[in-house]
This record gives structure tokens, sequence and C-alpha cells, in this order.
């Protein structure tokens, strides 16, 4: 067997063993890359990777691969990362915590000079987590933005309410799928990859990522206005079916194809420009151990933070066998009216949802989802949680204000109806609006053995029924939301 035979094949087992022991996160990020339309194009940079490995195949043979000791503070990190994610309950830090440690099985079996060689694939593979999903609703009020700026210079008469654009040939929404996030992770992906082939100068390549990047963003309010504009010449069901054919066959190739066709005079980087520099990389490696220390050391790593994540979890205290929601002074409970709402609470072990009224004409709804510990699958914070059920006729329409601090917004239901919404976190005791406050607070109570409990506590109110003014009038009515929180919570 030769030293890169026996190199190679202590990375193979290493790579398959950690595969194996994170086998959770390898089948969740394989799961997102087929099913989600987002990062399908996630299932192509594996063998990008590949390809870029296979151009410094014959430039990396002459050098000596190593068993490199150092490497081990980086899975170390990595592993770092991972629990992190598995405290907070955050799937992305337990996916990127699995590339990481991926990556630092190639730098231990293979050593420090082959990873300087392999600096780009490997820094590359780091696109392969998901992300960018937290973008949608930014991107979507960009785009309708943008939208009605075109509109208006068109002399087409629209008004705007959050995500939804009214013109005289009907009612659009600026929906998730139309926000473009899908287009732009992908051309991250693409303009990074064109930008190592085809420049050398990262002052270059930083330009031409950025300009792809803000092509990508006013291409895809370009698209949403060709849509509205369609719709005016041939019909609304007639522009839907021609924007579904054009951006889901034609839209990112052209768009793809404009931005290297005008990039392409800046182009510094000839077409047999080696790979990558190994004049530099000769001499004997450093900080090299042997076989027999390194690899177990480095199996070891993994094995210990799923340890670590194991015995933190699990733990849970006890809710109220009812939890309890006073009624405030100058308000009174009421049956269920206007337009049907109820928030997701996948997972939760009680839920509450009740409607009160006061004589100004107010009313609110408040939903509670209660949680005795959290975990994958029944989370305070998690996609597709809380306010908005993906299932419903709901949708996200504005970001409002803060109520004490809430995640404060608008929802709209076809009709159309409009609902303020105010979102409160109540873990490990503390009470915040912010998702990631609540992801910080799960992670010290899991870390540190604080109270696992956790509650969603949502308040709503019709526009037409006080809206925001009515979820202001109701809290305080109440003492403030740490005092909701508090009654909910509390034993008896």
């Amino acid at each position: 067997m030769t030293l890169w035979q026996r190199h190679l094949g202590a990375l193979a087992l290493l790579s398959a063993a950690i595969l194996a022991i994170f086998w959770r996160e390898a089948a969740d990020v394989a799961g997102i890359w087929w099913n989600s339309s987002t990062f399908t194009h996630c299932l192509l940079i594996i063998p990008m990777i590949a390809w870029l490995v296979s151009q410094r195949a014959a430039l990396l043979r002459p050098l000596t691969p190593a068993f490199w000791w150092p490497a081990l503070i980086w899975m170390a990190g990595a592993g770092l990362v991972w629990l992190v994610g598995e405290a907070a309950g955050v799937g992305l830090f337990r996916q990127l915590g699995l590339i990481l440690m991926l990556q630092g099985a190639v730098a231990v079996t293979l050593g420090e000079k082959l990873v300087r060689a392999l600096l780009f694939p490997l820094g590359y593979a780091l696109l392969l987590v998901p992300f960018g999903e937290e973008l949608v609703p930014l991107l979507q009020t960009l785009t309708a933005h943008i939208s009605m700026i075109l509109l208006h210079l068109s002399g087409i008469p629209a008004e705007m309410e959050g995500v939804f654009i009214t013109t005289p040939a009907g009612f659009f929404e600026v929906a998730e799928a139309c926000s473009g996030v899908n287009f732009l992770i992908a051309m991250l992906a693409y303009a990074i990859f064109a930008a190592h082939l085809c420049f050398r100068s990262w002052v270059r390549r930083i330009v031409f990522v950025s300009a792809a990047l803000a092509t990508t963003i006013l291409a895809n309010a370009l698209r949403a206005y060709g849509t509205m504009v369609a719709a005016e010449i041939w019909g609304i069901e007639a522009a839907g079916g021609i924007d579904h054919i054009f951006y889901g066959w034609f839209f990112f190739g052209a768009v793809t194809l404009i931005v290297m066709l005008v990039a392409s005079r800046w182009f510094d980087r000839p077409a047999n420009d080696a790979a990558v520099d190994v004049s530099r990389l000769g001499g004997a490696p450093r900080f090299a151990g042997p076989a027999k220390a390194v690899l177990p050391a480095a199996l070891a790593v993994p094995l210990l933070f799923v340890g670590w994540g194991h015995l933190m979890g699990g733990r849970s205290a006890p809710l109220p066998a009812a939890m309890v929601l006073a009624v405030p002074p100058g308000w009174t409970e009421a049956r269920a009216g206007g337009q049907a709402w109820t928030p997701r609470f996948d997972g939760a072990d009680q839920r509450l949802l009740r409607r009160f009224v006061n004589d100004k004409g107010q009313a609110v709804v408040v939903a509670i989802g209660g949680y005795e510990r959290q975990a994958e699958g029944r989370e305070v914070v998690a996609f597709g949680q809380g306010a908005i059920d993906p299932d419903s006729k709901w949708a996200w329409s504005a970001a409002l204000p803060a109520v004490e601090g809430a995640k404060t917004e608008q929802l709209l239901h076809p009709g159309p109806v409009l609902r303020d919404a105010a979102t409160w976190y109540v873990v490990d005791g503390e009470v915040t609006g912010s998702a990631r406050a609540a992801k910080l607070a799960g992670l010290k109570a899991r870390l540190f053995g604080g109270d696992p409990r956790a509650l969603s506590l949502i308040i709503s109110s019709e526009e037409r029924q006080g809206g925001r003014n009515a979820i202001v009038d109701f809290v305080s009515a109440s003492g403030g939301v740490k005092a909701i929180a508090d009654r909910a919570l509390k034993t008896r």
C-alpha cells in the first residue's frame, strides 16, 4: 500500500465514521437538498467540489500527506458548533458542525500542505449548509417596493399593503416563493465558483459576487413587475402561467448569462492558469503525528461531543395541569368571532386559545403553546411555528412597531382581512420577542441546568377590532406580558 493510499483510506474511514455518528444531521441536510427547491442546487455542489479537486490532483501528487494533529483543534471547534446547535435546537448549527467536522477529517488525514492546496474546495463546501431562508421577509418587502416603483413609473396605478399589491388587474402577493431567495442563494454559489475560476484579483472577485447578487435581486423584482404588467395585458390567470414557465425554465439561466457576458471583459485569470501554486508548499510536513495516536483521537472528538449532547438532553419539568389565563379588568371572555385564526405550536404539551372583548369594541385572541422541554420538532422558535401556520390561508404582510418588546407583525387573509399579532417567547423564565434571544436562553438552560419549560405567547387582533392598539390595551390591563406568562406557568 502506497503512502497516498494509506492516507486516503484513513480519510474515507474517518469520514464514514463521522457520517454514521452524525447520521441525523446527514439525513436532514440531504433531505433539504432533495425536497426544498431553495437548496436543490446543493446537489450540484458536490460534483463541483469533486471537479475542483480533480483539477488539482496532478499538482498534489508530489506533496507528502501526513496525519496532522493540530487539525484536532478544528474538529473540536466543529464539535462545539454542533453542541451549540443541539442545545439551542438550531438545525443550521448542527449541520454546519457536520460539514466542519468533515473538513477537519480532511485536515487530520492529509496534513497542512494538502489543506492549503485544497483551501478553496474545502471552503466552498460550506455552501452545502442550507442557509438564507431567514432573508425571505426582507426580500419579499424589497421586491414589493421595487415593483411599486416600476409600476408607478409605467403609469399603472397600484397600492401596497405590506407585501400585497393591488392593481386594476387584480390582487397580488409577493409570496415566499416570489421573494427570489432560491435564486439568490443559487447565484451566491455560482458567483463564488465563477469568481474563483475567472479572476485572480480579490477586489474583482468581491465586486463580481456583489454585482451578481445585486443583479439577482433587481431581476427578481423585474420578474414580479413583469407578471403584474402581463396581468394588465392578458389577464391575471394567463400572467400566472407565463410567470411559472418563464421563471422556472429561463429566468435564472438568462440572468446568469447576462452577468457572465458583462463581467467577461474584466476576467484576469487565464484559462490555463494552474489551479494552485504548489511551489510554496514544498518541504517536510510540520506537526505530523503517528496514525495510531492521531486517528483514535480524531474519532474520539465527535464521540465526546455527541455523548455530551445526550447527557444534557431529555430533561423536562411539568407544566400546570391547566394553564391559567386571567381575565383582565375591563375585559370579558367571549366566543369566537371574526375570521378564524389559529397559530401553530407543533409538539406542544399544552395549548390554550381564548378570545376577549372590552366595552370599546376591541377584541383580542390569546394563544399559548406550552412545552415541558424543547427538542427537535417541539420548539417555540422553528420554521412554520407561531402566528402564521403555513398550511392556513393567513400570510405575512408587514412588520409593525413592537408591543412591549414583542415580535409584532401584520397578517393578511384573502378577503382581505388584516390581523396584527404580537409574539413573545418565555424560556428559562425570561420573556423576549426575539427569536435569537429565545434560542440563546434555551441554550443556556440546557447547558447550565436552567428551567427546561418554554412558552410561546401570541396575542392578536383583527384591525377592524382594534388591531395593535387592542393588543397594547390588553397587555396593559393584564399587568404586562411577564404577569401573563407567570400566571400560565404557575403550578397550584
